[in-house]
């Protein structure tokens, strides 16, 4: 297996290594070239597996990354005092990359140079100094608490409820944006939107339409930066509290922010889908980070001995946390929650995370439960393999069965 792979990445540097294919790389260093076949095969076989999606190739844009090895690299002190970033090997000298360093470093054996709205970083990985082998995977949590009893888990766990006008809804704790984290947002909105203008009328390839596409994508980095901020002080402050599980509902925001489809009448007019209102849901949904939010709760709760779950989110918000009864009509407003059936009120996104609470803690404590690949707690005879669903075949003879037997008794 090692001599096909050391062939097959020798085959691929030597095809970049070309003159008349690949001019603009035959002085690159090989090196180089070679991390980054070694890349692709190593995604292609995780690929293979199913646990990542298919490589693509890096489409011409402003972003881009190299990924160097320590034969390509050194950090070399400089005549005038500074500390500069050496790229080439003996026969290649790409040559001294100036930078900015954030803090005390050491050097490794590994990193990044990354580009990304016309901005260069260096970037690279330090170990924490923590013994990972002796943390418990989600698996092993539910496991654990599996045997546990229900006044356990209601004290130590707790229901993350997500939303737009308030992102974040953790039990009695609410987390938000700050007031000038909002004002930030809304001057780069209305920058975008004045330069968008602009790009709209510039030449196409023109330099300053080139510049003015610089201007829009570092005012969308701004928005990126603000909203990774807030989740990682968010995330920050839900794993420090003294809760040991934490819940999320498996939402599936790539299909929460899709476009509508085109509508049309009998006679083949296309009316309103309500488009735009759609496009201004999404663009709310995608503006507060979700997903980042959740990606980095995990990964800090795994440092820190927690577990974190995923609940199935279908109708959380119409709900009543205490009584169970479900009705589109229990969400009077945005906030305002009114149970029709035992006549609870509440703030409707406190009354949602009590439901997802309410949910993750009947499933642990029900010996049925297994935990998918996507970390959503589900009973088995809803996980697929080895449950209890009937094929289409199935449903169809039942169908044909039952018509049999209303015909029968007409006949009679």
């Amino acid at each position: 297996m090692d001599g096909k792979y050391n062939n097959l990445l020798c085959e691929i540097r030597a095809q970049f290594k070309s003159k008349e294919l690949t001019p603009w790389l035959y002085q690159y260093p090989s090196e180089i070239i070679r991390n980054s076949a070694t890349n692709w095969y190593n995604t292609y076989q995780k690929f293979l597996k199913g646990q990542c999606g298919r490589p693509k190739r890096k489409p011409k844009t402003d972003r881009g990354s190299i990924y160097l090895t320590r034969e390509v690299f050194r950090f070399d002190r400089c005549e005038d005092g500074n500390l500069r970033l050496f790229v080439g090997a003996k026969t290649n000298n790409i040559g001294y990359l100036s930078f900015k360093s954030h803090g005390k470093f050491e050097i490794q054996n590994s990193l990044y140079i990354s580009k990304e709205c016309g901005h260069y970083s260096v970037s690279f990985c330090y170990e924490n100094g923590k013994d990972e082998s002796e943390l418990s995977s989600n698996a092993e949590h539910l496991a654990f608490l599996q045997g546990s009893t229900k006044e356990y888990l209601e004290e130590n766990t707790i229901g993350i409820d997500r939303g737009v006008k308030i992102p974040v809804h953790a039990g009695f704790q609410t987390f938000d944006f700050s007031d000038n984290q909002k004002k930030n947002m809304l001057r780069e909105d209305l920058y975008i939107k004045i330069l968008q203008r602009k790009l709209a009328r510039q030449k196409q390839g023109s330099n300053r339409r080139n510049k003015t596409k610089y201007r829009i994508s570092s005012h969308h980095a701004k928005k990126a930066n603000i909203r990774n901020d807030f989740a990682h002080k968010t995330s920050r402050l839900i794993v420090n509290n003294k809760t040991k599980v934490i819940v999320f509902e498996a939402l599936k925001i790539s299909n929460m922010t899709r476009k509508p489809k085109a509508k049309q009448d009998d006679q083949g007019q296309y009316v309103s889908n309500k488009a735009k209102q759609k496009a201004g849901l999404n663009k709310s949904i995608l503006n507060v980070g979700w997903h980042i939010i959740e990606a980095y709760t995990k990964y800090k709760a795994y440092q820190a001995g927690k577990a974190v779950f995923k609940i199935p989110a279908p109708y959380t918000s119409q709900e009543c946390a205490k009584c169970g009864h479900t009705h589109p009509d229990n969400r009077k407003s945005q906030d305002l929650f009114v149970c029709g059936d035992c006549g609870n009120t509440d703030n409707a996104d406190h009354n949602a995370s009590g439901v997802v609470k309410k949910r993750a803690i009947n499933l642990i404590l029900d010996t049925g439960t297994v935990l998918s690949d996507d970390g959503v707690l589900q009973l088995k005879s809803d996980s697929g393999r080895g449950g209890n669903r009937k094929t289409s075949r199935a449903k169809s003879s039942t169908r044909s069965t039952q018509r049999n037997v209303k015909k029968e008794e007409l006949v009679a």
